[in-house]
């Protein structure tokens, strides 16, 4: 792989992640805005995006040739379940009574795991940084060895 395709191997993915970070971010504060009716409204679009995606990821686990990339697709969906499970049961549970009313607890879990997931988003946007990085320094060591090898077939 020669350096100009190298530098420009990720450009497409950090599109991709520009774009959901900025539909994310423009999404929660303009909702921030909105009434309890349009909040459900978007928040009923939104959980429609989430299901099209999570089926588009159980076809990569089923489709894919290459097995790691099936587990890591399958990683995904096993995270998604089990924060789902989390939220819907023992975060719920543990808030049961804290505030005034029930509903102050669903909220108040639900701001907290909200939280949480976006320190999530966070720390995955940390793990992609190093896995670019270490592609990209496999790559370079390839064309390195690659060129190792046709200086030594030159001479």
């Amino acid at each position: 792989m020669d350096m100009e395709m190298r530098q420009g191997v990720f450009a497409v993915k950090l599109c991709e992640l520009e774009e959901e970070y900025g539909r994310l971010q423009s999404r929660i504060q303009i909702c921030q805005e909105k009434d309890s009716a349009q909040l459900r409204q978007t928040m009923a679009q939104i959980l429609d995006e989430y299901k099209e995606r999570d089926l588009l990821l159980k076809q990569r686990v089923k489709g894919c040739c290459m097995r790691s990339v099936a587990n890591l697709a399958q990683v995904q969906l096993d995270y998604q379940k089990r924060t789902e499970d989390l939220l819907r049961t023992e975060l719920r549970a543990e808030m049961s009574g804290k505030n005034h009313t029930s509903e102050e607890d669903r909220a108040e879990a639900s701001t907290l795991f909200a939280e949480y997931a976006i320190d999530f988003a966070t720390q995955a946007m940390r793990y992609a940084l190093y896995a670019s990085m270490r592609a990209l320094v496999l790559q370079a060591k390839a064309e390195e060895m690659e060129e190792c090898g046709r200086q030594a077939a030159r001479e």
